[in-house]
């Protein structure tokens, strides 16, 4: 049996108490991953300075080049797997089995992963806006004319990690190039992607002392959140929502993100449907940048019958089936649970979920998996319940609102991809802190620029600026 360690400041360690995770099909025991509890969490976080003093020891530049090597082991290499090995295939395979991916939406978000660690300067200048690395390795430089001083805001990010899609990792990779360690905890189903990324970057020169890998429950999450300087996480609303005042840590949760047409381009709703359908579909719409709502100012009834035809071509496949699209839930409850909230919402007046007259059912087995069929509901009005909605699948609501009244009405949101030429909206759109990230023009809302911050910027949340003079010499 495949047993996955806790890996304590780069080292391995076996516990008593392992977590089994199941074959998404079989239902049959696939891997044992070590568990740790809150007391060796809190032990082993007394000392976060060691780490530390590990990455200080190496230049920005010098950690840039590991990354970019890592991304080529990440990719090609066989690396460990606790006492074993793992060659690229066998990743593509074992996370897919303890999630169920198709393979096909592996290897895509293996390119996102492998894209952020080969071009890590880019990734890293676009989020110091073009800061001059030597000023990380020494504390203080010149940027623009102007001499600068920053420092860390902590010893170590910890991260508490999703089991949706792989993709996210790349977000805290940055980490390591700004010289801060990591405390993971990865998701219960997914702990294949952390422990491959990690074990690439030790390959390429890293210091192993600078990774921690905590497999572990509530309790365990908690306090990696507590004892860490600063903090990502990852989670639904009601999991993120108790951090939400808490500056230290960075949330990801519930994206909301939407496709907004334009009264001036509303009449030529057609040209855009490939980029509506992207933006609900691709990554099996399991992500949080995976548009859930399309929200227009007239034509929904239309628009929503058009993505319901487009939609219904898409059915379950086998895992390796080079043209799957959709993913099955490892834990059919859960797919059960969540159609019963659409059905529950669609009990109300004024809602319709345009697809099922394409389909008998939204839930459908396969080969012993259980999948949800997209599902495109139109709604008549922005108050109705599943106007707003996001779910592990791919589901949009087709929405219809005054245009005047957006983006206020339609809430926080993390990406709009806005379809219009109207410079009064674009405006708003704009000057909104409702809007995290904004498209204009037909950019699908899963196409992410790497050297763009994402929920918040990574520097920013582990380096602050101090106000810094210095006497000239005589």
């Amino acid at each position: 049996m495949l047993h996955i360690p806790i890996i304590r400041k780069g080292k391995p360690y076996k516990s008593i108490d392992v977590q089994r995770v199941p074959h998404f099909r079989t239902r049959e025991t696939f891997v044992e991953i070590s568990q740790a509890n809150t007391g060796l969490i809190s032990r082993d976080l007394r000392d976060q300075e060691s780490p530390r003093a590990a990455l200080e020891h190496l230049s920005t530049d010098e950690l840039l080049a590991m990354s970019k090597q890592a991304a080529e082991y990440y990719m090609h290499d066989t690396l460990p797997v606790g006492d074993e090995s793992q060659s690229p295939d066998d990743y593509v395979n074992q996370l897919s089995a303890t999630t169920g991916m198709p393979h096909v939406l592996v290897r895509k978000n293996m390119n996102k992963i492998y894209g952020v660690m080969a071009e890590m300067e880019k990734v890293i200048s676009g989020l110091t806006r073009g800061l001059d690395l030597k000023i990380i390795d020494q504390g203080y430089g010149v940027h623009e004319g102007h001499e600068v001083s920053f420092f860390p805001r902590t010893q170590s990010l910890g991260v508490i990690l999703p089991s949706n899609s792989p993709g996210v990792h790349s977000l805290w990779i940055p980490s390591i190039a700004m010289k801060i360690p990591l405390v993971l905890k990865p998701g219960s189903s997914e702990p294949w992607s952390p422990y491959r990324i990690m074990q690439a970057m030790i390959k390429a020169g890293v210091p192993a002392e600078a990774f921690s890998y905590y497999p572990t429950d509530h309790g365990g999450s908690g306090a990696i959140l507590r004892t860490c300087g600063r903090g990502m996480f990852f989670g639904d609303s009601a999991s993120v929502g108790k951090y939400a005042s808490d500056p230290r840590i960075e949330l990801h949760g519930t994206g909301y993100s939407k496709v907004v047409i334009g009264e001036d381009l509303i009449d030529d709703w057609e040209k855009y449907l490939d980029i509506i359908v992207k933006s609900i579909l691709e990554n099996g719409g399991r992500s949080c940048i995976n548009a859930s709502g399309v929200w227009v100012p007239r034509k929904g009834r239309e628009i929503a019958e058009a993505l319901a035809q487009r939609m219904s071509e898409v059915i379950p496949r086998t895992v390796d089936d080079p043209q799957a699209q959709i993913a099955p839930f490892a834990n059919p409850d859960i797919a059960a649970r969540i159609s019963a909230i659409v059905d529950q919402g669609l009990t109300e007046a004024g809602a319709t979920d345009v697809t099922a007259k394409y389909r008998p059912n939204r839930i459908v087995d396969l080969e012993g998996a259980t999948y949800l069929l997209p599902t495109i509901v139109h709604c008549e009005s922005p108050e109705h319940p599943l106007a707003n909605r996001e779910f592990l699948f791919p589901y949009a609501s087709v929405v219809e609102a005054n245009q005047d009244s957006m983006p206020e009405i339609f809430g926080p949101t993390l990406v709009v991809t806005a379809l219009t030429e109207d410079q009064k909206l674009i405006n708003r759109l704009i000057s909104s802190s409702l809007v995290d990230r904004l498209n204009i023009g037909p950019i699908p809302t899963m196409q992410i620029a790497w050297d763009q911050p994402h929920e918040g910027n990574l520097f920013e949340h582990l380096y602050a600026r101090r106000a810094f003079q210095r006497m000239a010499a005589a």
